[in-house]
């Protein structure tokens, strides 16, 4: 690095050359900004535990064009000597012996969303229009995108979703807007975005485990609340927050935003001047409208959506309100939330066997999640169990009691919702068909439930957890429900 260098300072346009940067972690991400890093110049070492096929061809391609890439286990227990900044993926934690060491030694942590943000091209620096919350993101992200997509705008959605934020900022041609979906772990690592429009969606106990014990005494969970926090910090224009959710209220308050940025709330219920909501079967807009203390722009109805689940409603509500933020009609959100439809796995219908609905929520992997879920239907026999993350159970099982038919439990950690629903909801019947990663756990699980169900029932596939202790992920979780769903059918025809 040039002598006088100041890392803060560097952007898409600075000298790179002789930057000597050190990527953590070589997945889409890790790889994304180890190959624009190398193309502005910078001296770069890619370390990763883990190689395969796939991580051995990319790296082969960094190497020939100068980078250092080492793919094996204990490539990244120490830091080299010589280092001038850290680029890290998403997910690791700060405790990792690598980012532990630069930050003892002094050495900036940038993550990739930070990375991108300072690699906009200046001259074309597509606004941000960010999501973050502990359910809903994806969806959220996506709606958006079809949105400003029917707006005419070119956008497309990056972050934790879709294409790589690195790629899509260093894209030649240049983006109208970007629709960016960040995690917490994320966030963490950012320290100067400035979204054009943020929102918390919601606020709830989930990665708990990746919090270590704060020297300041905070816990996990304000840790975590805090990281989420940070997307509505220099935000310009609108802090889209949930109205049921006052925590995310309280961070629109805390936050440090450019001056003229709003706060825009969306609710389920008829909206105040300033924010959106529900009129009877109607999305509106009071917000973003000269006359918003006396009317409310239409924006949809609720027969337009995919799903009327509150939470689905809620999500397009957020969705709207970062796009008239950004200036799209009316007609554009109508048309875009009529033309969106959810990927797999999120309250997706299966099929109608004797009168009894099969919905696959597989996506809901937390407790949060899966009340959102359960909170549409009624009455339900609930599908739950997996890894809970150090989540727990007792607000979720007291809040949807009265709805349950049956549970049917499975997964590693079943017992603590077993042991919830035996202290709130005693009566409710519980099947436990176990843990075992062999045979056809979803064929029990099944049969289980259609056991529990009465015509009229929903038969709902909502963990509450994570699906790695007995799938490959939530995807492989939920095809293999919905294929149990069928064999069943097939021995009832």
């Amino acid at each position: 690095m040039s002598p006088g260098t100041d890392v803060s300072l560097l952007g898409r346009t600075s000298d790179w050359s002789g930057v000597r940067v050190v990527v953590a972690g070589f997945g889409v991400s890790g790889f994304a900004a180890a190959d624009n890093l190398l193309f502005l110049g910078a001296d770069v070492t890619a370390l990763d535990e883990v190689s395969t096929e796939e991580k051995a061809e990319k790296a082969q391609l960094l190497e020939t064009l100068g980078a250092t890439v080492r793919l094996e286990p204990g490539a990244t227990a120490v830091l080299p000597d010589e280092v001038d900044l850290v680029v890290t993926s998403p997910g690791w934690k700060p405790s990792a012996p690598l980012l532990a060491q630069a930050t003892a030694r002094g050495i900036p942590v940038w993550g990739e969303v930070e990375l991108a943000w300072r690699l906009r091209d200046p001259e074309h620096p597509a606004p941000w229009l960010a999501v973050t919350g502990t359910n809903g993101k994806t969806t959220t992200v996506q709606m958006l995108q079809s949105i400003l997509a029917a707006a005419g705008l070119r956008s497309t959605a990056v972050g934790n979703v879709g294409l790589p934020i690195v790629e899509a900022v260093m894209d030649p041609e240049p983006w109208d807007v970007l629709a960016v979906e960040l995690s917490s772990f994320q966030l963490h690592y950012t320290s100067s975005m400035s979204a054009e429009a943020a929102v918390v969606l919601n606020i709830a106990e989930d990665h708990l485990d990746w919090y270590d014990d704060d020297p300041d005494g905070a816990t996990g969970m304000e840790q975590y609340a805090a990281d989420k926090a940070r997307i509505y910090e220099r935000v310009q224009r609108a802090c889209v927050y949930n109205l049921a959710e006052p925590a995310t209220e309280e961070m629109v308050v805390g936050a440090d935003v450019v001056e003229g940025a709003r706060a825009v709330g969306f609710t389920l219920g008829t909206p105040s001047p300033g924010n959106l909501g529900l009129v009877e079967d109607l999305l509106v807009d009071r917000a973003f409208i000269e006359e918003r203390a006396t009317s409310a722009a239409e924006l949809c109805t609720l027969d337009d959506l995919a799903s009327q689940a509150p939470h689905f409603v809620a999500n397009a509500l957020a969705a709207a309100a970062l796009a008239r933020a950004h200036g799209v009609s009316q007609q554009a959100v109508r048309d875009g939330l009529r033309a969106f439809r959810p990927d797999g796995h999120r309250i997706a219908h299966v099929a109608d066997v004797g009168g009894v609905a099969w919905v696959d929520d597989s996506k809901a992997t937390n407790p949060h999640a899966a009340r959102s879920s359960l909170s549409a239907f009624d009455p339900v026999v609930w599908v739950a169990g997996g890894l809970a993350k150090g989540a727990r159970f007792d607000d979720l099982v007291a809040a949807v009691r009265d709805r349950l038919r049956g549970v049917v439990l499975l997964g590693r950690d079943r017992q603590v919702i077993a042991d919830a629903l035996s202290r709130h909801a005693p009566d409710v019947p519980v099947i436990d068909v176990g843990a075992d990663e062999t045979g056809a756990p979803m064929e029990r699980v099944v049969d289980a439930a259609a056991g529990l169900a009465r015509p009229g029932d929903t038969v709902l596939l909502a963990p509450g957890c994570a699906s790695m202790d007995m799938f490959t992920d939530y995807g492989a979780r939920g095809d293999a429900f919905a294929a149990a769903v069928h064999r069943l059918i097939d021995r009832t025809d």
